[in-house]
């Protein structure tokens, strides 16, 4: 089978449409479409629903997408695979990383890894947590930056561990606590990073064993507008601490969060039984020696 017509259909998914598809995979809408059609007449069934905005997969669908992403991922294993073996002086690191925590932790690592391997180009692309988590399993990336919990069918090295820290308006009840719970701030509008942060979901999990579901204010992919709302008085957030004790605007106070099981950890994730290229394990080596000790 050819894998282009698979690769079309995972992206027409992922994209939620034809147009955003053929951007990404440098093609025309109707040569997407069209190898889309040539996939369901193969395989005699429809596969998307056309209908629905955006298109949504059939029960076939379903299954040709699951198998699309593990062939395609399979794929791009071969291929790291025999480069390493041809012994290529040049290659080519496939990185994802989050906005959140990423300068700090990862920006100083790109030029010693430069210097250690002049030859390996790195192909950065940057996403929220699970969105790189589900291109690890594409193999769109070899190595991604996630938060704990991670899913089983990843495996992963640890990286950083953080406690979070409240961010509150100046004249909030608790700006000038020593710390401060979730619970206490119940009632305070909460300003989040946008879907598929996985931020997110350790506020929403410890916000739930609190006895509450907290209001959302804002969300924004942007740490400084983050802040800037909440110096304007629209809400709360969160930060770990590492991003927290950057210098902040008048306005804005930071409040350790007391809430157990809300640290955030950062891990490298890469898929459990996947190829890792010498580029690939060459930037975990350093990853050890840049943050040793985190367990």
């Amino acid at each position: 089978m050819d894998l282009r017509p698979l690769r079309a259909l995972v992206e027409v998914v992922r994209q939620g449409g034809f147009s955003q598809a053929a951007k990404t995979i440098y093609a025309t809408q109707p040569t997407v479409s069209k190898a889309v059609r040539q996939l369901e007449d193969e395989l005699g069934l429809p596969l998307l629903d056309r209908q629905a905005q955006p298109v949504r997969l059939t029960e076939a669908g379903e299954i040709v997408y699951r198998r699309a992403v593990a062939m395609l991922a399979e794929r791009d294993d071969l291929y790291a695979e025999l480069d390493d073996l041809k012994g290529l002086k040049r290659g080519i690191l496939r990185l994802g990383l989050p906005p959140l925590g990423s300068s700090s932790l990862f920006a100083p690592m790109f030029a010693r890894f430069r210097s250690r391997y002049p030859q390996i180009e790195i192909s950065l692309v940057e996403h929220g947590s699970r969105r790189l988590e589900e291109m690890v399993m594409a193999g769109e990336v070899e190595l991604a930056a996630s938060l704990q919990p991670v899913p089983d069918h990843v495996e992963w090295q640890p990286v950083a561990r953080e406690p979070l820290m409240a961010l509150l308006p100046a004249d909030h009840p608790f700006a000038h606590a020593e710390s401060v719970g979730l619970a206490d701030l119940r009632e305070s509008p909460f300003i989040l990073f946008e879907t598929g942060f996985a931020l997110n979901r350790i506020l929403h999990d410890a916000c739930q064993r609190a006895g509450f579901t907290p209001a959302i204010a804002a969300r924004s992919g942007q740490i400084d507008f983050i802040v800037a709302l909440v110096a304007a008085g629209l809400g709360v957030a969160f930060l770990p601490r590492l991003k927290a004790r950057d210098a902040l605007p008048a306005g804005v106070c930071r409040v350790p969060l007391r809430d157990p099981g809300t640290d955030w950890e950062m891990v490298l994730v890469w898929r459990r039984g996947g190829y890792l290229s010498h580029a690939a394990q060459a930037w975990l080596a350093l990853t050890r020696e840049e943050h040793p000790g985190v367990s």
